[in-house]
């Protein structure tokens, strides 16, 4: 004779606090998304403020150390910018649905021009055709991690580590410069656990 067991009399019971699991876990990486994309962009902020205010001063001044320091105050401030609208389109994303078609659509046409169109990595896209908005996401902060990695480096390079205020006067705005380095490495930082 032919027993049943619970299994195959009331269905799987585990598998309403599988789906009770997963939905808690997709709850969780969406507010831990929106969180750091909301950090990511408040930091962001900072930096294209403190940015923009140096390259206003080195354009109405003219008093820039090198054209090498004003050079990578101007990419930080591009970078910043970068980091606001690629932050503020994925964040939408995020808000609206992430997993439905438009978003997904908007996502790889939003990866490809900026990839075609800052660095010519179009041919990334090749590689992956078949791409949703989670991959975007990915590509896009790969992306943009290599590239605040750059500017990092190059300002870090460029002003030879942290200035000290104090006995030095070859660097103006020798503090705002200086915050512009720890804010880059910061995002740099920020960009590194998505």
């Amino acid at each position: 004779m032919y027993t049943m067991n619970s299994i195959v009399r009331m269905g799987h019971p585990s598998m309403f606090s599988r789906i009770l699991l997963f939905a808690a876990l997709q709850l969780i990486s969406t507010f831990r998304n929106l969180v750091a994309f909301g950090v990511l962009l408040i930091v962001s902020l900072i930096e294209l403020c403190i940015a923009a205010w140096i390259t206003a001063k080195y354009n109405t001044n003219h008093n820039f150390p090198t054209s090498s320091t004003r050079a990578q105050v101007r990419y930080l401030l591009f970078m910043s910018i970068w980091t606001i609208v690629f932050g503020t389109v994925y964040l939408v994303g995020f808000f609206v649905a992430a997993n439905s078609v438009f978003v997904s659509v908007a996502s790889h046409f939003f990866l490809c021009v900026l990839s075609h169109s800052i660095c010519h990595l179009n041919r990334l896209i090749v590689f992956f055709p078949n791409q949703n908005f989670m991959r975007n996401i990915i590509y896009s902060l790969f992306l943009t991690w290599i590239l605040w990695l750059a500017a990092a480096a190059a300002i870090t390079q460029t002003l030879g580590g942290a200035l000290n205020c104090h006995n030095q006067t070859y660097f103006v705005y020798c503090s705002q410069l200086n915050a512009l380095e720890g804010f880059a490495w910061l995002i740099l930082c920020v960009v590194i656990p998505f």
